[in-house]
């Protein structure tokens, strides 16, 4: 088996995909998806958020949620609002957001290949949300969230991609946010065999989103060889829907932590424990960190840049040396007594994506005590926790742009 092969993908048809793209399903709540979909029948939300076509209140996870999925999507197909294409096809994929642009690969990758971990993990997953990926793909009979996917450096691979996009895109869509999606649809089997070589030749690849699709994709994967007395490997099951980018044009936006409380402390007691492991300093104007081991904190109506003390940063290890794991060793956990970050309930998380003032909003509104601004994780950094084999502590990686739902879908056998 290879890394990744081509498919045929399921897709907007010519000049609808503006029609159909819809954010990753689990950004939105449900009453966001259903007011972004107010008034598009076609909008992707309808199979990836088919609870806003049920009564309000219905349960996410209902059965009848993702009999309603499958509906639409038979109904969309139908429609001819969505089609597949008719051989194997690879696919590129670029995002423009602002000054930002990145190019991958829509591929199919091997499962094979994830189970035995070369292609790579670096997050927990939980079981709930596993179940709901399972059901869906199971419904639809389709993988319709893309995993974004990192590729170590491969210069070839880059020139291949630029390539390959260098025309007009088969599909090319702004959506709500300002983010520009285009695709161009790649037939040619002798670029298929050089992109399947290039990518044989990889090491490993990095899951960098997506780490629930592609575990609910396994687990699918293994009941479907269980009940298959004809399996042979090819099967389209064996395979998730994979969006791979190079790795240095990824983009990593910090991923900010809110507090509820001072664990018991004035403002300035707490300051002179902090002030046991950081420098601390006052700051006129919001402080977005320059360098790791530099935070930024926001007390009502005060913003403070602290800086760990260098000799309690570790030299080696990639786990430790993370901000996210910095924060947490030597201020959330000796100081704020915060030291389960998937269940505390004194402890929120805010997506850089949202700036610095949303953290003010957070606090000065009264809900939360205090702000703490990071230095983003680095693809780097992410890339050599995945290869010690460990894993990250939570909300550590907020990506940007996102990737459509909707645009391709891979089917199955």
């Amino acid at each position: 088996m290879h890394l990744i092969r081509p498919f045929a993908g399921l897709r907007p048809a010519s000049g609808r995909a503006a029609e159909v793209i819809a954010p990753p399903y689990d950004v939105l709540s449900t009453e966001e998806a259903r007011a972004r979909a107010a008034g598009r029948p076609w909008s992707f939300l309808h199979i990836s958020k088919p609870e806003i076509d049920l009564p309000a209140g219905t349960d996410p996870h209902a059965p009848e949620v993702y009999a309603r999925a499958a509906e639409n999507l038979r109904r969309m197909t139908r429609e001819d609002v969505l089609a597949s294409d008719p051989a194997p096809s690879y696919y590129v994929y670029r995002l423009v957001m602002g000054a930002h642009t990145q190019t991958g690969l829509v591929a199919a990758a091997s499962l094979a290949d994830y189970d035995t971990n070369r292609i790579r993990k670096h997050e927990h997953t939980q079981t709930d949300k596993e179940n709901d990926r399972v059901r869906q793909i199971d419904a639809l009979n389709a993988q319709t969230g893309p995993v974004i996917v990192a590729y170590p450096h491969a210069p070839g691979i880059d020139e291949i991609l630029a390539g390959c996009s260098a025309g007009a895109p088969d599909a090319d869509a702004t959506a709500d946010d300002g983010v520009r999606h285009s695709l161009w649809v790649v037939r040619d089997a002798q670029i298929h065999g050089r992109l399947t070589r290039a990518f044989d030749a990889l090491p490993a690849l990095y899951i960098a989103d997506g780490h629930h699709r592609t575990a609910a994709a396994s687990r699918v994967a293994a009941a479907r060889r269980k009940g298959n007395p004809r399996h042979t490997g090819e099967e389209s099951y064996n395979y998730f829907l994979a969006v791979i980018f190079p790795h240095h044009q990824m983009q990593i936006l910090d991923y900010n932590r809110v507090v509820a409380d001072l664990n018991g402390m004035d403002a300035g007691a707490f300051l002179a424990r902090v002030g046991e492991r950081f420098s601390v300093e006052k700051s006129p104007k919001p402080v977005k960190p320059a360098k790791p081991a530099e935070l930024g904190l926001y007390l009502p109506g005060q913003w403070y840049r602290l800086a760990l003390h260098r000799e309690r940063i570790p030299a080696s290890d990639p786990l430790a040396r993370l901000d996210v794991r910095l924060l947490s060793d030597h201020l959330l956990g000796p100081v704020l007594g915060i030291k389960d970050l998937r269940r505390d309930k004194r402890i929120d998380y805010v997506g850089g994506i949202r700036g610095l003032t949303e953290l003010e909003k957070r606090v000065n509104g009264g809900g939360m005590a205090a702000a703490f601004a990071l230095y983003p994780t680095r693809m780097e950094d992410l890339m050599a926790v995945a290869e010690a084999g460990d894993v990250m502590p939570t909300k550590s990686t907020w990506f940007e742009p996102k990737l459509a739902d909707g645009l391709v879908s891979h089917v199955l056998d």
